[in-house]
């Protein structure tokens, strides 16, 4: 669906903007105009500098070149607060939201209203907390704790409470990327509802299927640098990689030939109460498993069940030999390993290196009378760095400093330094730029060609159906379809996923028994 609202006067300018950190320059001749009532995308490899460029305007970061026009007056934006009182506001991945408070307190954070200039009017915040909710079409109880709320939900709130600020500019990083498929449209309404009252957007995603649905403009960025921007009717998909890469990718997924080996993972009756029931299936060596289904369907929860991170009842085995999930330790002996969702809040040490980082989990292995053997791990780190091609400057480099893509590899360094024969991919490409994307997908395809087997759960259902031998789709906690990678098609695996079993199963295999 191509957007209706026609962009008005400009807004925003940003004219060659520069930034560097010490040995860095992470921006140079960047520009960028935004328009009212536009949604203009903001493009680039993890590591073209998108973030610095938002966070410029944001006030998080000064520029050190460079000028920024609002309303066609030149301003300075030395802090967060000069951002909010032009009307920018940004809606970041990571949500900036007390969980312990309600829905209306979040939203009126930091500038409660009061009566007679002393006691809080709790009454207003109630009151103008409905409406901004209204406004977006968003049925949440302003007394419900954030705590409680969905990721989607959560969104909404964050909205609200940027609108509450009378935001012209809405900087929109990733919005999507914590989204199940069944949360996009209501997404994609919002957007639409916000540029229709004249509100200019800035919108960041590695996904460019929206970019075709919600963008006028697209500005892309590669190594720091302004690239071009183009009108989005006027460039193809095809385009926009080669701009944002440097090179052409005809091929994002490999081809797979999978040579299937032995059941490396059987499980049988998998059940979790309240959320998973009688979950059964197997992976085998070289095999490439994808899970499927809405938010809230129970994929993540049977794979922390298999890792052991979770309590269950289940029969499952492990190459043949009984397993019992009873702790993440456990899993981790029968090389099982699990990439989760969140690789900054669960998978990595951000604030430690790429040695620490890859080798944590298996130390066991490199110690010897209790003392670290630092040659052998040395030379394990740099075997990891040069196979899975992680752009670092060293080994010591701290993973915090590093790009989306390269901080999943070095999550996966640590789980193949171990020997791992079953890898649980929980969203293996989160945030994950298009060229970086193919290279995780080639390093999944080089694996299977080593025995392993590798499970994955995505939301995105074009890489569930390049990337899986066979597609299982979850409902409610139950497994409710599965398709091989031949019959698999975005349809068949979405009327299991919602629940049109008589469609589904008009076009595709029945679920296996």
């Amino acid at each position: 669906m191509t957007p209706t609202a026609t962009p008005g006067k400009v807004l925003l300018e940003m004219k060659g903007i520069g930034k560097s950190f010490p040995g860095v320059k992470a921006l140079e001749g960047v520009s960028l105009t935004l328009r009212e009532g536009q949604v203009h995308a903001l493009l680039g490899e993890n590591g073209a500098g998108k973030s610095t460029l938002i966070k410029i305007l944001s006030g998080a970061y000064t520029r050190d070149a460079g000028e920024i026009f609002f309303d066609g007056k030149g301003v300075d934006i030395r802090g967060p607060e000069d951002a909010q009182a032009l009307g920018i506001s940004t809606i970041y991945q990571e949500f900036n939201l007390a969980r312990d408070l309600t829905v209306a307190e979040n939203i009126f954070i930091g500038h409660l209203p009061r009566k007679n200039g002393l006691t809080v009017d709790w009454q207003a915040v109630r009151t103008r907390s409905r409406a901004l909710l209204d406004r977006l079409g968003a049925k949440i109880s302003v007394d419900a704790l954030v705590s409680r709320l969905s990721v989607a939900e959560q969104q909404l709130v964050e909205i609200a409470k940027s609108l509450n600020r009378k935001t012209r500019v809405l900087i929109m990083d990733e919005p999507s990327a914590v989204l199940g498929e069944s949360d996009l449209e209501r997404l994609f309404q919002v957007v639409r509802s916000l540029q229709a009252e004249g509100i200019g957007i800035i919108y960041i995603s590695h996904r460019l299927r929206e970019i075709y649905e919600l963008a006028d403009e697209v500005t892309i960025l590669k190594d720091g640098r302004y690239v071009a921007t183009k009108r989005v009717a006027e460039v193809n998909m095809d385009e926009l990689v080669r701009l944002m890469v440097g090179r052409a990718l005809t091929d994002v997924y490999p081809k797979r030939q999978p040579k299937l080996g032995e059941v490396l993972l059987e499980v049988k009756g998998l059940s979790r109460r309240h959320l998973v029931h009688d979950v059964s299936f197997q992976l085998r060596a070289g095999e490439i498993v994808g899970f499927s289904g809405i938010t809230g369907s129970g994929r993540t929860e049977v794979m922390r069940a298999i890792f052991g991170a979770d309590e269950h009842t289940a029969e499952m085995r492990v190459a043949g030999q009984p397993y019992k999930a009873r702790s993440p330790t456990a899993a981790i002996r029968r090389g099982i390993a699990l990439v989760t969702e969140d690789r900054k809040g669960q998978g990595l040490l951000l604030k430690q290196d790429v040695t620490m980082n890859t080798t944590i989990s298996g130390l066991r292995y490199l110690t010897r009378g209790g003392l670290i053997r630092r040659a052998k791990e040395d030379a394990l780190v740099a075997k990891m760095i040069k196979d899975l091609r992680i752009k670092t400057p060293n080994a010591k480099f701290h993973v915090v400093n590093m790009s989306g893509g390269n901080q999943q590899k070095v999550i996966l360094a640590r789980w193949l330094s171990m020997n791992t024969k079953v890898l649980i991919m929980d969203e293996p490409t989160r945030g994950i730029d298009v060229g970086s994307k193919s290279e995780i997908y080639q390093l999944m395809d080089d694996l299977t060609k080593q025995g392993v087997g590798i499970i994955m759960i995505s939301s995105e259902l074009p890489e569930v159906l390049g990337m899986s031998d066979r597609i299982l789709v979850m409902r409610e906690g139950t497994i409710v379809g599965e398709l091989t990678r031949d019959a698999a098609t975005e349809e068949g695996v979405m009327n299991y996923a919602v629940g049109n079993l008589a469609k589904a199963t008009a076009t595709a295999p029945a679920p296996a028994s």
